[in-house]
C-alpha cells in the first residue's frame, strides 16, 4: 500500500509542477497578468490553464478517501491481496484520468476513469470493513 500511496503523491507533484510551470510561462509571456491570481477572475484564460488547474484540484478530492483507507490498512497491519489490487487499480485509473485531462480531454474517458477509481476506493473500504 505504501508504494501505491507514494505514486499518488508523485502524481500530485507532477500535475502540480505542470500547472505551476504553465502558470509561470503565461505570466512571463504576458498572456496573464499577475493580478489574475489574486482573485482568479478574468474572462479569457487559455484552455490548458483551466484543464491543469482542475486536474490539480482533482488530486485533493477523491484521493483523500484513498489515502485514509490505505493508512488504515497499514496502521492496522492488514495484508490483503484484494486490497492491494484495488489500491494499484485506483492509482492506475488516477494516472489515466490525469493523462486524459491534460491531453485530449475526452469527457467520457475522464468520467470512466473517475468512476472506476471511485469504485475501487469503495471496494477498498468494504474490503477493510470485512477484514476488521
Amino acid at each position: 500500500m505504501l508504494y501505491t500511496m507514494f505514486l499518488m503523491v508523485l502524481l500530485t507533484f507532477i500535475v502540480g509542477s505542470i500547472t505551476l510551470k504553465y502558470r509561470y510561462s503565461l505570466v512571463k509571456s504576458g498572456v496573464l497578468h499577475q493580478k489574475y491570481f489574486q482573485l482568479m477572475k478574468e474572462s479569457e484564460v487559455p484552455e490548458f490553464f483551466t484543464k491543469s488547474k482542475h486536474c490539480f484540484s482533482n488530486m485533493f478530492e477523491v484521493p483523500v478517501l484513498y489515502y485514509v483507507v490505505c493508512t488504515l490498512y497499514i496502521s492496522l497491519g492488514i495484508d490483503s491481496y484484494i486490497g492491494l489490487l484495488l489500491a494499484w487499480f485506483f492509482v492506475l485509473m488516477r494516472y489515466f484520468q490525469a493523462y486524459v485531462h491534460l491531453t485530449y480531454n475526452w469527457v467520457f474517458h475522464r468520467m470512466l476513469s473517475f468512476w472506476l477509481s471511485f469504485l475501487s476506493v469503495i471496494g477498498l473500504w468494504i474490503n477493510l470493513l470485512c477484514l476488521t
